[in-house]
C-alpha cells in the first residue's frame, strides 16, 4: 500500500486548546502549530477533523459550538474563573460523542481527554506545549501510563516517562508563512510574552549594550501582570519600543527587517516557536542555553547559543557573518509544518500497527 493511500485510510482529530481560536489572530503558539498540522496533514491525504472553538477561521472540518476564551474576553471582559473548565468539559463532551469516528485522537491538552479516551488511549496521542517538570504533569502521567505522549524536543522529553514516550517531533510552520529578507535594517527583535520566563528586560540591556536599537512584540502575560510594568516598562526609550501584539504579517516584518532575534529564555523552554519563525525569514536568533534551544539553534549557521549576557553582546558582533539564506535553508530542511505532519503520521501508524 502506498504512502498516500495508508495516509487517506487514517481518520484524526486534532483536538485544539479552546484559550484562542485555531489559527489564532496574534499570541497563541500550541493553536498555530495545531492549524498548520491539521492542514498539512490534510494535504498528505490524511482525513482531519479539528476541535476547536467556534470563532475559528479555518477549511479544514470543525467541530465546536462555543467560542474561544479570549473571545469570550474580548466580548464580556474578565470571566469567571470556571469558564476555562466549562469550555473544556463542553468540548471534551463533543469528543466523547464522536470516538468511533476516528482510528487516531490527537490532543494538545494536558488533562482531561486521557479520563474520556479510556480504552482508546492506546490509540491515541498526546502532545503537551509546556514543560513537563512539574508536579501536576508528574501525577498526570502516573494515573496514565498507557497515555502516548509525543515530546517537542529531546529536553522535553527527559521529564516525561519512559512508559509514556511515543517519540519526538519538532515543530514545524506552514513554508511560505514568512520570506526570506536578505537585506535587513538592522534593528534588533524580542517576540514572545512578556514575562519573566521569556525576559523582554534582559533583551533590552543586551541590545542597548550593543549599541543596536530593539523591537520587542508580543502579549503582557496574564500569569504574571505586573512584569510589564515593573521591569520592562521603565527600559523603554526611543532605542528600545515596544509595538505590542503582532499578527503573522506584523511579525514576519518585524523578525525579517531585524539583524538577529534575541531569545533570552530562563526556563527549560520545551521548543520555543518564535526560533523557527525567525529562521524563515533568515533571521539569525541569540538564544540561551536551556530547554530546547541547542536543538533547534546550530551555533554558527543559524545564530549564537550563550549563557549570559556579556556573551550575547559579543555574538552579536558577528551575527553579519552568518549567511541569511543559510539560515532560511536551515529552516525548510527542519521546520517546515510537511516534515511535522510527516513525524506525526509515523507515530499514528506506528500506534496503528501495535
Amino acid at each position: 500500500m502506498s504512502k498516500a493511500e495508508i495516509s487517506s485510510a487514517i481518520r484524526v482529530a486534532q483536538v485544539a486548546p479552546n484559550i484562542f481560536p485555531t489559527p489564532p489572530l496574534h499570541h497563541g503558539g500550541t493553536e498555530r502549530v495545531v492549524h498548520d498540522l491539521s492542514v498539512a496533514l490534510h494535504n498528505l491525504g490524511v482525513e482531519v477533523t479539528l476541535f476547536a472553538p467556534s470563532d475559528s477561521a479555518t477549511d479544514i472540518p470543525r467541530v465546536g459550538d462555543y467560542p474561544s476564551l479570549a473571545a469570550l474576553e474580548a466580548r464580556e471582559g474578565q470571566v469567571a474563573p470556571g469558564v476555562p473548565s466549562a469550555l473544556e468539559a463542553l468540548q471534551m463532551e463533543a469528543l466523547a460523542r464522536r470516538l468511533d469516528n476516528f482510528d487516531i485522537v490527537h490532543c494538545h491538552g494536558e488533562f482531561a481527554h486521557a479520563a474520556i479516551l479510556g480504552a482508546r488511549r492506546c490509540r491515541s496521542l498526546t502532545t503537551v506545549h509546556w514543560r513537563v517538570d512539574e508536579r501536576d504533569r508528574a501525577l498526570f502521567f502516573a494515573g496514565f501510563p498507557d497515555l502516548p505522549v509525543a515530546a517537542i524536543s529531546a529536553a522535553q522529553e527527559a521529564g516525561v516517562p519512559a512508559a509514556n514516550r511515543a517519540g519526538i517531533v519538532h515543530h514545524g510552520i506552514a513554508r511560505d508563512r514568512y520570506a526570506l529578507n536578505s537585506n535587513p535594517k538592522g534593528h534588533l527583535a524580542f517576540v514572545g510574552r512578556m514575562t519573566d520566563q521569556k525576559r523582554p528586560d534582559t533583551a533590552i540591556r543586551v541590545a542597548r549594550a550593543a549599541g543596536l536599537p530593539i523591537r520587542l512584540a508580543g502579549t503582557v502575560d496574564v500569569g504574571n501582570p505586573d512584569y510589564f510594568d515593573r521591569a520592562v516598562r521603565p527600559l523603554l526609550a526611543d532605542d528600545a519600543v515596544y509595538v505590542g501584539p503582532v499578527d503573522d504579517a506584523a511579525k514576519g516584518r518585524l523578525l525579517g527587517d531585524a539583524r538577529a532575534l534575541l531569545f533570552p529564555i530562563d526556563w527549560p523552554e520545551p521548543f520555543g516557536l518564535v526560533m523557527i519563525e525567525a529562521m524563515a525569514c533568515g533571521t539569525p536568533v541569540i538564544a540561551w542555553n536551556r530547554g530546547s534551544v541547542p536543538e533547534i539553534i546550530e551555533d554558527g549557521i543559524t545564530g549564537f547559543i550563550v549563557s549570559s549576557e556579556a556573551e550575547a553582546v559579543a555574538a552579536l558582533a558577528r551575527v553579519g557573518d552568518l549567511d541569511r539564506a543559510r539560515v532560511r535553508k536551515r529552516f525548510e530542511a527542519r521546520f517546515t509544518a510537511e516534515r511535522m505532519a510527516a513525524d506525526y503520521l509515523s507515530i499514528y501508524r506506528r500506534l496503528l500497527s501495535a
